[in-house]
This record gives C-alpha cells, sequence and structure tokens, in this order.
C-alpha cells in the first residue's frame, strides 16, 4: 500500500468537552480532534495520510466529516494504479491526497482548480515546539 502524509504544526487553541474534542489551529485554519490532554497554546504536530483526505469541487456540505479546507489543486501525480496523488495548496500547507485515477477522470481534476479538502482522520503527537515555530492564536469570542 501506498503511503504518503502531510506533517502540520498547530497550536491547541481550546477543548469542547461537551463533544470531547479539541481545536487545532495551523497556519491555513483550524482542525476539530478528538480531545488532546494538553492546555491551550501547547504545540502539536499533526500527520495526516493521504488516504484519509477525500476531496470535493464544490463545499461538503450535509456531510459528517467536520473537518473540511478550501484550496487548489497544485499537483497531480499518477501512482501505480488505480492510485493517484492529488497536492492540494491551502496556502502556507501543501496537503496531498491519495485518490483513484477514475475519481481523477470523473472530477476532471487538474492543476489550477478549486476543491475542497475533507479530512476524515489526523495523527498528533505532542512535540516540543518552539512557540516561534507555531501559528499564533487567534483570539475566541468571549460567550
Amino acid at each position: 500500500m501506498i503511503r504518503i502524509s502531510t506533517a502540520i504544526l498547530a497550536r491547541v487553541l481550546r477543548h469542547d468537552p461537551a463533544y470531547g474534542l479539541s481545536t487545532l489551529h495551523f497556519a491555513d485554519g483550524e482542525l476539530r480532534v478528538p480531545q488532546v490532554a494538553l492546555e491551550p497554546g501547547a504545540g502539536v504536530r499533526i500527520a495526516i495520510d493521504a488516504r484519509d483526505v477525500a476531496l470535493a469541487l464544490t463545499r461538503p456540505m450535509d456531510v459528517s466529516i467536520t473537518n473540511r479546507l478550501p484550496g487548489t489543486i497544485a499537483a497531480v501525480e499518477p501512482l501505480a494504479l488505480p492510485y493517484v496523488r492529488v497536492a492540494l495548496d491551502l496556502g502556507a500547507t501543501r496537503l496531498d491526497a491519495l485518490v483513484t485515477a477514475e475519481s481523477v477522470e470523473r472530477l476532471a481534476l487538474e492543476p489550477g482548480l478549486r476543491a475542497w479538502a475533507m479530512i476524515k482522520t489526523v495523527a498528533i503527537e505532542p512535540a516540543m515546539i518552539s512557540p516561534a515555530d507555531l501559528p499564533p492564536p487567534r483570539p475566541w469570542p468571549s460567550a
């Protein structure tokens, strides 16, 4: 099986104990993940396996996948059939998705096309990351 993943440095932004989730802030947005046992402000390293990224050409609505990020297709790289690596430029982050050649043809995926990444799951590891290497925290409005 082909193993491709994207590594991202993020900051714990906040926790939502009612849902057992944490929000992580990275250079191009936020990700909701199972609650991490770290204080807000702490750094984490995230790994997103390309097999856990699906692509949509329009903003995904009415789906159970919480993490949806807009971007632009930067590259489409054929691999051993049936797989194709699609690199999505989110801004400062390049996120890889592993899709089938059939999906590339059906959706007419090509560089320059706007698309949405839907991230099913992420791997999280606490890391000793310098605060200077993390995106600045986004202020959260008080209730």
